[in-house]
């Protein structure tokens, strides 16, 4: 299986927080999933903690590598940035990741790298994927919350990403 290209600010293991999430389903291509991942006015039908997307130089609602976005997620208003961003075909996985920071920081100071890799495995199955390694004091304050709120938020968007696409693909 493929794993995730992370920049080496942001290897896991070297910053203060760090969340994993993933399922293997059947029935689902990452072709089929792709389209509510990369369209942010599908993000809030699925998950409940991110409102207020917007766009910087008019670009969106759909995502591509250097597109900069707003959005509003644990009550922060962050700023990201597509960093990777590679659509499904035959045999490669699907990329995404974005660099965010809260809006008004530094981004040295407090930022993450959240990445989602979207794979057709045989047997008719998809591995959905989606990490995020962050940096700063955020990200340690949230590290030793217990369970983890950004690794429980992350698993409602990867359910919720899951659950629309499923019931999607079958209309």
């Amino acid at each position: 299986m493929n794993e995730i290209h992370w920049p080496e600010k942001y290897l896991p293991g070297t910053t203060d927080n760090f969340v994993s999430n993933e399922v293997i389903i059947t029935g689902l291509t990452s072709a089929q999933v792709w389209p509510y991942l990369n369209s942010t006015t599908q993000w809030p039908t699925f998950y409940k903690n991110v409102s207020e997307i917007g766009f910087v130089d008019g670009a969106g609602p759909d995502l591509a590598e250097g597109v900069r976005f707003r959005f509003t997620t644990f009550g922060l208003k962050v700023e990201a940035e597509v960093t990777e961003h590679v659509p499904p075909s035959e045999g490669n996985p699907s990329r995404m990741s974005f660099r965010a920071w809260i809006v008004g920081s530094k981004q040295e100071d407090a930022s993450a790298l959240h990445a989602w890799l979207l794979e057709d495995l045989t047997g008719g199955r998809v591995r959905v994927l989606t990490q995020e390694s962050q940096i700063g004091e955020p990200a340690k304050q949230m590290a030793i919350i217990k369970p983890n709120p950004v690794l429980n938020a992350h698993q409602d968007w990867l359910e919720g990403l899951v659950q629309t696409a499923t019931e999607r693909s079958k209309v």
